[in-house]
């Protein structure tokens, strides 16, 4: 198995007041992720240069399990004392704050355990961190989930980000209890967010297709916080629109057209979901990628890390690394890859 490489994309140039606190020009020409090489004097030197023309600020999270490790069969004549494992997330957070990542994305998993749940765990557990949590907006009301929120960011220093899933499967969808399809979705998450920011400002009043609010503002204790930094995604020209009016940065997957897309989201912040397996030497990399069906960015951690900083030379600034569940993998990630990342790109 070789390393997957993605399509070549481009951006067009954006300035913002961002999350990281960056206003650096976001550009992009065609390019693709380079493919696994070996290790040899020039991989180091070509991490470190890789991203040195851009200049943006590049933040690093990694994804956080939703759900517990299978125990293993033990034979019969062995009796297991030790309790179930309940927080899944937890061991993969403490390693993400240990080996120096900026952030964590708790996704939304309508099999897993409850993704707000876990990431108020997270942000207790840590000091640093920034924790991000994915959730469709149909769970609760915004103003409930504002108010939530403030309350977090109030105990956590104002470390928590929101994510929305939006575009679900219309079969996910109706098995949480949401009905809503089309475009449709994407006018609620609207109205969503208009609530939610509205009513962290204060006094606030709104009449829409899905939501009212009368009366209604957030006072002390809640007041005086900063909102969740808010991600979104998707393709569709209603995902586009809806992140060029709310959000601050828009995650992309390694298959989309990022010179076509990131014309339509002035202003907003790239980011980019990039699924990694990085070790020693590119052999040792392949072979735990036959052994886990890895499909993804694949290879030394000195070629892994001048793919992502050619990410970043293009406008990149947010990168959301899926390592897999187990927290060695985000041990390595810290130990071995991010040293490299933070010579080659501007690490916020």
């Amino acid at each position: 198995m070789g390393t997957r490489r993605f399509p070549g994309h481009g951006a067009t140039d954006a300035r913002r007041s961002t999350p990281h606190g960056d206003a650096d020009a976001r550009r992009s020409t065609r390019h693709g992720a380079m493919g696994a090489r070996r290790s040899t004097p020039h991989s180091d030197a070509n991490a470190r240069r890789s991203a040195r023309r851009g200049g943006v600020m590049a933040r690093f999270n990694v994804t956080l399990p939703t759900r517990s490790a299978a125990r293993p069969v033990l034979p019969g004549f062995v009796t297991d004392v030790r309790p179930a494992r309940s927080d899944p997330a937890g061991p993969a957070g403490r390693a993400a704050e240990l080996a120096g990542l900026s952030g964590a994305l708790v996704p939304f998993d309508p099999e897993g355990q409850e993704s707000l749940v876990l990431a108020a765990g997270v942000l207790r557990d840590s000091r640093h961190l920034r924790v991000i949590a994915e959730f469709h907006p149909g769970i609760a009301t915004p103003v409930y989930l504002a108010k939530l929120s403030a309350s977090l960011q109030r105990f956590s220093a104002d470390r928590l980000g929101w994510r929305l899933a939006v575009d679900l499967d219309p079969a996910v969808a109706r098995a949480q209890g949401d009905f809503l399809t089309g475009a449709d979705r994407y006018a609620r998450a609207e109205e969503f967010l208009t609530v939610a920011k509205g009513v962290w400002q204060g006094d606030f009043e709104y009449r829409g297709r899905f939501y009212q609010v009368a009366g209604g503002g957030f006072a002390a204790p809640l007041s005086g916080r900063v909102f969740p930094t808010v991600y979104l995604g998707g393709t569709s020209p209603e995902a586009l629109e809806l992140s060029a009016r709310h959000a601050d940065v828009h995650v992309f997957s390694p298959q989309d057209d990022l010179e076509a897309l990131t014309a339509r989201l002035p202003g907003v912040a790239y980011g980019l979901r990039l699924p990694v397996l990085a070790r020693e030497d590119d052999d040792e990399a392949l072979a735990a990628a036959r052994r886990t069906g890895f499909t993804g960015l694949t290879g030394c951690y000195a070629a892994v890390a001048a793919a992502i900083g050619e990410y970043a030379d293009r406008g990149v600034s947010e990168f959301f690394l899926e390592a897999g569940p187990r927290p060695e993998e985000t041990y390595r990630l810290g130990e071995h890859l991010l040293p490299l990342l933070k010579e080659s790109t501007r690490v916020g």
